[in-house]
């Protein structure tokens, strides 16, 4: 039996959850002697970032012959020489007027977008058709609308949802026109079924959807008892973790840092530690200067052994604004971290029990309170953190993946 996973773009270097759970569900269908086949469509070339079986076969049907219609890319300059600030400056112009003109001809920026999205799905047609596969797994909405824009298969389909499934197809964290809504939508008619992971988000299923809804957790890697951090370990110097993607709009790094400036002198022995990478980084890093806090808030860059860098600290501090169901959340709950988080975000206040195995707070004066709760008592730190890693045992791999297995055998014999 051949399954074909198919995330359009960004698996290829990309560092995410979806990319992980992607080479995840990979490995354990390769594990379970189903031929596998990840499938992307990346200009750019590259290497996947987590680990694969060495049975998985990755494609990139990019080509170059596949027109493509593109917008001239604006450019802010951000240099001191007056001479190029002029020049980039009607550069700038001149490309706008270019772009709203171009726009006009393609009767619109949402024909401009159906135009490529006919000549990419007609490509994934063509590769589908090739690969003949006997299911397919998309891991995102935008993967499923790329391969069935205009496009039919008798092929089951399943979509891996890796958030909340109303963010994928609604305008409530971004905009998107009202015809990308209307596509979006329609495209769930084309699914056999679709994993969401928690009961709850099942609510949230467009009415065009038609299938099975099975819920399945995303898998978390699991710390022996014997392993988890010690939180009466002597130390000279305290850690306040964050493990995200450097993008304010959503994982709110900002918040993290201003909370912490407002305590950092009551508390001289405790630094706020980032890992991860992600635009926002320069941004973050004046903020930090400007609160002249360059020897207490540390950006680390992206690193491949999380886990390693949670026992090595104290508190996991993750003020996001939404997410699906948080990764670097639930390793931290697994090594025995106490966590603290905002109520009203999803995946967060699915995962996190207020008071008992880590944080909900309303606003950054309780997130202030909680922080500083948990940084002078040794005894709260271990109780939460013990808690979280025996919460966190239920997601562990062998359950998430007998779901998974289940539920591809369901699909497969119906």
């Amino acid at each position: 039996m051949k399954i074909v996973i198919i995330q359009h773009s960004g698996f290829l270097n990309g560092t995410g959850g979806t990319e992980k759970i992607c080479c995840f569900l990979s490995n354990i269908l390769s594990k379970n002697n189903f031929e596998v086949e990840i499938a992307t469509n990346q200009e750019s070339g590259g290497n996947p970032m987590f680990q694969l079986d060495e049975k998985v076969k990755i494609t990139n049907i990019f080509d170059k012959n596949v027109p493509q219609k593109k917008l001239l890319e604006l450019y802010n300059y951000r240099g001191k020489n007056p001479f190029l600030w002029i020049y980039y400056k009607i550069q700038k112009k001149y490309y706008k007027v270019y772009n709203k003109n171009f726009l006009k001809k393609m009767n619109g920026i949402d024909e401009f977008n159906k135009f490529n999205l006919h000549q990419r799905s007609q490509a994934w047609k063509d590769y589908i058709v090739k690969s003949n596969p006997n299911l397919i797994i998309t891991m995102t909405i935008n993967s499923l609308l790329e391969i069935t824009f205009e496009n039919e298969y008798n092929i089951p389909i399943i979509n891996s949802v890796n958030g909340r499934p109303d963010y994928d197809y609604s305008d409530i964290l971004w905009y998107r026109s009202k015809i990308d809504i209307e596509l979006l939508r329609d495209s769930y008619k084309n699914l056999s079924a679709i994993q969401v992971l928690f009961d709850s988000y099942k609510n949230y299923l467009p009415n065009t959807f038609k299938g099975k809804s099975y819920t399945i957790p995303n898998p978390v890697f699991q710390i022996d008892d014997s392993e988890i951090v010690n939180h009466y370990k002597e130390k000279e110097r305290f850690k306040i973790l964050n493990v995200a993607s450097l993008v304010t709009s959503c994982k709110q790094q900002d918040v993290a840092i201003r909370v912490f400036s407002k305590i950092v002198d009551k508390y001289p022995t405790w630094d706020l530690h980032f890992w991860g990478i992600g635009d926002d980084l320069e941004a973050l890093q004046n903020q930090v200067k400007q609160l002249k806090l360059e020897d207490r808030v540390f950006f680390n860059g992206f690193t491949k052994k999380p886990i390693d860098k949670m026992k090595e600290s104290d508190v996991f501090i993750f003020p996001s604004k939404y997410e699906g169901f948080p990764l670097a959340l639930t390793e931290a709950m697994s090594v025995g971290l106490p966590s603290i988080g905002f109520q009203t975000c999803s995946g967060v206040n699915e995962l996190i029990e207020n008071n008992v195995n880590g944080f909900l707070v309303n606003n950054e004066r309780e997130l202030q309170e909680s922080l500083e709760n948990l940084i002078v008592s040794k005894d709260l730190r271990k109780q939460i953190g013990a808690n979280a890693h025996q919460m966190i045992k239920k997601f562990n791999e062998n359950n998430v993946s007998g779901k998974w297995i289940d539920v591809i055998n369901q699909i497969l014999t119906s």
